[in-house]
């Protein structure tokens, strides 16, 4: 069952929330990507990690509202920045591969599988 909205419709929960795992190439992704930011312009790496938050939040409560873009592997994208969080989801959780451009080669996560 959904809860209310003040508009009078009804907004879809999620049946179960899910953990995330964050695989160790996701994890140094996302340290690079920091790194980054906050080299070229101080407090900018601090933004990119919130909206990673926000993305990883957002998977963990509802993985389909992302489209497929390979093999069962989801593509989220973040807010404000060019990077794509890719998962893949199983029985018990959500696996964070990769957080790349969007402009990179797709084989640069795709055999991370």
């Amino acid at each position: 069952m959904g809860r209310r909205q003040g508009t009078g419709d009804f907004i879809q929960e999620p049946t179960s929330v899910k953990p995330v795992s964050i695989r160790a190439q996701a994890e140094t992704d996302i340290d690079d990507v920091y790194k980054w930011y906050e080299h070229n312009r101080p407090g900018l790496g601090d933004d990119f990690m919130l909206k990673v938050e926000a993305v990883v939040e957002q998977l963990r409560r509802d993985p389909k509202m992302y489209a497929i873009v390979y093999h069962g592997v989801r593509r989220a994208f973040l807010r404000r920045f060019p990077y794509g969080v890719y998962c893949f989801e199983d029985d018990s959780r959500i696996v964070i591969i990769a957080v790349m451009h969007g402009r990179r080669d797709p084989s640069a996560w795709r055999n991370r599988i």
